[in-house]
């Protein structure tokens, strides 16, 4: 963390004091600013008149992923996100990954949303709960993690897939959801190990990125019987 900024006359208000409380615990320097400085902080969103300066987000490697899920005795669960790239869409996505007890996200570095304040912010803080690793090239990171026993589920159509409650989420799992426009890229399909859809019976054809992937997840930890339900 970096400071604390805080508008004029602020300070002591009821929603605010307790941060400026927290600031000083942890020695987190605080500025008092014109509330038209944070205004131009925040490119229009409401600060509600504080505004917390932080580091760049530290991304996890895959490795740390692989090592929560055997600390919890569990097989891994992983949530592949290939070049999505709507904020809100990955950070639905990210809240419901934390939501079901996700051991990691894999993003790719290039052409998908990084991890920045408004993912943060559309995920409810969910990020600084998860392991999130950013790739070069997620079909290479899905061929490695393939070694060592994680099989991959891409959410897809085609005469290849099965409904995904006749798919086998047990084991170790990671879940491929595709862009936004185009689905999954062509070679990340092929690398999936198998394809899944959810069944439908309205007059609409499809769902968003996050609403599949989220039920979809939820599929997953319903096939491992809702382990680690708090």
């Amino acid at each position: 963390m970096k400071r604390l900024l805080v508008a004029e006359g602020s300070a002591d208000s009821e929603g605010i004091e307790p941060a400026v409380t927290l600031a000083n615990q942890y020695d987190i320097p605080i500025e008092i600013v014109r509330r038209d400085t944070l205004d131009g902080r925040v490119s229009g969103a409401n600060h509600q008149g504080i505004v917390l300066e932080a580091d760049s987000y530290r991304y996890a490697d895959v490795d740390q992923m692989l090592e929560e899920a055997d600390q919890q005795g569990e097989p891994p669960l992983l949530l592949v996100l290939d070049l999505l790239q709507d904020v809100q869409n990955v950070g639905t996505l990210l809240r419901t990954a934390d939501a079901v007890g996700v051991h990691g996200v894999i993003i790719q570095e290039r052409r998908a949303a990084d991890i920045t304040p408004a993912v943060v912010n559309t995920s409810s803080g969910a990020v600084e709960h998860l392991s999130i690793a950013q790739v070069t090239n997620i079909t290479r990171t899905m061929t490695e993690l393939k070694e060592r026993e994680v099989w991959f589920g891409g959410l897809d159509l085609g005469e290849d897939a099965v409904r995904i409650d006749q798919a086998n989420l047990r084991g170790g799992l990671g879940l491929v959801v595709g862009s936004e426009g185009s689905g999954l890229r062509r070679l990340v399909r092929e690398t999936c190990d198998f394809i899944v859809y959810l069944p439908m019976r309205g007059e609409i054809a499809s769902l968003n990125a996050a609403t599949a992937g989220s039920l979809a997840l939820y599929a997953a930890w319903q096939a491992r019987g809702f382990r680690g339900e708090g």
